[in-house]
């Protein structure tokens, strides 16, 4: 399933018209024509409509898919919903902002990260 759609509603549909927003069609097309030509992308990001109209945001890799001979027969791509992370990443830029107190994070060296 893709964001809420049957395979059946998906399969023979264009990924770039069908399914991401107008603002990122080209961002969207120029990586799968990259990968169509052999060049890996990585943690792409850019948004999907959900069959219920809802706008997911995604983080993509993308790579050129093989067949037998070696030849390239399309493009491999692995998505992931970050809505939810990037909305706790806004918030905890909201509570940075406002605090009256230092708000800092650290990593497990002791390496401020945040």
């Amino acid at each position: 399933r893709l964001v809420g759609y049957t395979i059946d509603e998906v399969m023979g549909k264009n990924l770039v018209q069908e399914f991401v927003t107008k603002e990122y069609r080209a961002a969207v097309r120029a990586v799968l024509h990259k990968a169509l030509r052999g060049k890996e992308t990585a943690n792409f990001e850019f948004p999907l409509m959900t069959k219920s109209g809802f706008r997911i945001e995604v983080l993509l890799n993308a790579t050129t898919r093989r067949g037998e001979q070696g030849n390239v027969i399309g493009v491999v791509g692995i998505g992931q919903d970050i809505t939810a992370r990037l909305a706790q990443e806004r918030e905890y830029s909201k509570l940075i902002d406002a605090a009256n107190a230092p708000i800092f994070g650290v990593d497990t060296r002791g390496r401020v990260n945040v």
